[in-house]
């Protein structure tokens, strides 16, 4: 018989009653003391679950003292004792380890193949929903998917926070500049000028800060830059593809189009191209301070650009296909209209929705007004446009011009509300004292689109020919 433990024949042996080893009787009740476990299979084990094992007696001299040669053999054969103990408690200890690692590292694998197997379903999900979109799939019944948001970099949103402070602080203490168009100015306007048909298929126009420049496209790729002063266009730019939308930088004209790109032209040169949408871009918008472009498109989806490098800094995806986008006049919300007929908020920062409203219908345009808490509404095939609250987030105003509205837009005071159809192009007054709304102007004039001049001493709408019409005071 040998010691389970030590591998050497035992002096004193002991038998565990629960697994039958043999063990050394003084290894064994070291190890039970310190343990009170069976050293070999791990249960539970105490000194009275061992057999002393009879085997001939051996006398033993007498104990020696540690200056004789036998003391030492038995100091030494102490100190092999404790060794063995440690040695087979390290082994089991190193086992154990060995099993726990392995474990581990298994699961960490499983781990890393079960997120990558949900990250390509995720993308391939995103590609499949943009292909519905695009092919003019209808919106699918049950459960919306859900799509992950992505936060803005910290520069942009210290710039975001920035200037939500600084127009928060001044926009309910503006004035009304000097110069500008009163009531009676509006109620004056007549058709003064009127271009020639110069791009037809065109949807959209938009004027810069100076009140000159139109900027608006067709379906044949082209996009010009007209000036209403002098009657003519001074510069042709080459978008590649139908143009959808359009919006001022600044000097810069930003156009979108039918191919899911947007290109920046200055001076009639083009400097970028932005964009990746799997589809037409619906809608392009200048954040208030100039940093970020945001463009939305059929393909449900919206994503901020940093003008600084051109380079997109945020996709999200919505529900629907979106019709219009814009941003708060604050800069902190991002507003989306969508096909299904809903008005949808997000926060700029990190892209997360804040509300959903339903407009009643496919939202055909939006406009905020620049006391911050109100914005319109047009919604496809309707004749009316709503005025709502954003504390509310209701309509408080319902305006019926007569004919459907395809185009509508605060003017910068937030006096004047202009709408544009194909039966009509009006401008609604909101007075402040008496807290009324009255229609100045309603001219027969058929457009696609409407613009502010100057000053809101003028109207530039755009016929559904591809012209421009100048409402003004004669």
């Amino acid at each position: 018989m040998l010691c389970a433990i030590s591998g050497e024949a035992p002096q004193a042996p002991v038998a565990s009653r629960k697994s039958g080893n043999v063990f050394e009787k003084r290894l064994i009740e070291a190890h039970i003391t310190e343990h009170h476990t069976d050293p070999v299979t791990g249960e539970d084990l105490s000194v009275e679950d061992l057999i002393e094992l009879k085997s001939p007696r051996i006398v033993t001299p007498r104990p020696p003292n540690l200056t004789s040669i036998p003391s030492l053999l038995s100091a030494f054969q102490n100190e092999w004792d404790a060794i063995v103990l440690e040695t087979f408690t390290l082994k089991q200890q190193l086992a154990q380890t060995r099993q726990e690692l392995s474990t581990a590292l298994y699961q960490n694998d499983a781990a890393t193949r079960v997120i990558a197997r949900l990250t390509r379903e995720r993308d391939e999900a995103r590609e499949a929903l943009s292909n519905v979109t695009i092919s003019g799939g209808g919106a699918a019944n049950g459960d919306a998917m859900q799509v992950d948001s992505q936060a803005l970099p910290d520069e942009l949103v210290a710039k975001v926070d920035e200037t939500q402070q600084e127009l928060f602080k001044t926009r309910r203490k503006r004035p009304v500049p000097d110069g500008w168009a009163t009531g009676d100015d509006v109620s004056a306007f007549e058709v003064t000028s009127a271009s020639e048909p110069l791009y037809p298929g065109s949807s959209a126009v938009s004027i810069d800060e100076s009140g000159d420049l139109a900027l608006f496209g067709g379906a044949d790729g082209v996009a010009g830059i007209y000036s209403l002063s002098q009657q003519k266009l001074v510069y042709a730019l080459k978008a590649g593809s139908a143009v959808t939308t359009t919006a001022w930088w600044g000097p810069k004209a930003v156009v979108g189009t039918s191919a899911g790109t947007i290109k920046i032209f200055e001076d009639g040169n083009e400097v970028a191209q932005l964009g990746s949408h799997a589809g037409a871009v619906s809608s392009v918008s200048l954040h208030p301070s100039g940093a970020i472009l945001a463009t939305s498109g059929v393909d449900k989806r919206f994503i901020f650009h940093d003008l600084a490098t051109f380079k997109p800094v945020s996709d999200v995806y919505t529900e629907a296909e979106i019709t219009c986008s814009d941003f708060h006049v604050d800069g902190l919300l991002f507003f989306t209209g969508g096909a299904d007929g809903n008005i949808r908020i997000f926060d700029v920062k990190n892209g997360t929705p804040m509300a959903v409203m339903e407009a009643g219908g496919p939202v055909r345009a939006l406009s905020f007004s620049e006391n911050g808490t109100w914005f319109a509404v047009a919604v496809k095939g309707s004749t009316s446009a709503s005025v709502w609250d954003i504390r509310k987030q209701s309509p408080i105003k319902v305006l019926d011009v007569g004919s459907p509205i395809d185009s509508i837009r605060f003017d910068y005071t937030g006096q004047f509300l202009a709408t544009a159809g194909s039966g009509s192009v009006s401008v609604q007054q909101y007075t402040k004292s008496s807290k009324s709304w009255s229609e100045p102007v309603r001219k027969a004039v058929a457009a696609r689109d409407i613009a502010w001049g100057a000053s809101a001493t003028s109207l530039v709408a755009l016929t559904p020919e591809g012209g421009l019409s100048v409402l003004s005071a004669s």
